[in-house]
């Protein structure tokens, strides 16, 4: 019995120790619909891997098209305006601009990126920036069921208090894997990516179609953790925001819920004890068949 407890406490720890460095990685890859070839190679890898397409690239609707078609999910990766000067792609979003201007210009990013569930931002330093320009993207936003990925290009970014009053839900990037595309600089991030996943429980990480960044994620997702999980950015909608903040559940003001819980449900007839070896018994058999205990056992 002595060495039972011991066996329980053991597999107790391993499995504590195990859910503390469990996480959800989101990995985007930006700038798609210029350079299909690599592009492509993208589209080989898991499904969980996500695609946000420029859209008016060349080639947004095929890649887009074809994203889907194979499983990924499709995010529209519209240009707003940098700080910095720079040239710009077609229907880049200014603070300036009329929310009818910004309404049009999300509207051709519809129809141009089909079956986008989310989008995010290209550059946009200047417009994240901007509360007023914000709130007319995500007013404009508002009228399709698409979450925004914050890029988070500049830390003073208003995506979270612009969506208030929205029905749009709010992430945020946590991990750039390639503002340097030396290889051994994207490694480190994409590792720095899978430590943030353990610590906080998720994160996500941008990267773009550069044969390096393909080339580093080729190598580096086979090696992923057992315990970390790959998922598309929308299957972290309900997950708190980091830095602080508590949404991307759909920011609005409090209102009264509907649901009344019931009363407590009581037994006709008092349940029959189950006995504690018989209930350790079993969590005994339910842990010895998990991979986590046979990786354990593998060491003695």
């Amino acid at each position: 019995m002595l060495q039972l407890r011991k066996i329980s406490v053991l597999l107790s720890s391993l499995l504590l120790s195990y859910a503390a460095h469990a996480g959800k990685l989101a990995i985007v890859i930006d700038d798609v619909g210029y350079r299909p070839t690599e592009e492509n190679k993208v589209l080989q890898m898991p499904q969980a891997i996500s695609v946000a397409v420029l859209p008016n690239a060349p080639h947004a609707h095929e890649m887009a098209s074809k994203a889907h078609q194979m499983g990924h999910e499709v995010l529209i990766h519209l240009p707003m305006a940098p700080l910095s000067k720079q040239p710009l792609e077609k229907d880049t979003l200014t603070p300036e601009m009329s929310s009818e201007e910004v309404a049009r210009i999300m509207r051709n990013a519809v129809n141009n990126v089909p079956y986008a569930v989310g989008l995010n931002n290209h550059m946009g330093s200047r417009m994240t920036s901007s509360l007023p320009g914000m709130q007319k993207v995500m007013q404009a936003l508002n009228h399709y069921n698409l979450y925004f990925l914050d890029s988070m290009t500049i830390a003073n970014s208003q995506a979270v208090p612009a969506a208030v009053g929205t029905q749009v839900k709010v992430l945020k990037r946590r991990v750039f894997l390639d503002d340097s595309q030396d290889i051994n600089a994207i490694r480190q991030q994409f590792s720095r990516a899978v430590r943030l996943a353990q610590r906080d429980g998720y994160a996500i990480a941008i990267g773009h179609p550069h044969p390096n960044t393909v080339r580093v994620l080729q190598q580096m997702l086979p090696t992923l953790p057992a315990e970390i999980t790959l998922v598309r950015p929308s299957q972290l909608l309900n997950e708190p925001l980091h830095n602080g903040s508590r949404t991307p559940v759909t920011p609005q003001k409090p209102t009264t819920p509907r649901f009344q819980p019931p009363g407590l449900c009581k037994p006709k007839q008092p349940l029959t004890p189950v006995p504690a070896i018989h209930a350790l018994n079993v969590v005994s058999e339910s842990v010895a068949r998990s991979p986590l205990f046979k990786q354990v056992k593998s060491l003695f």
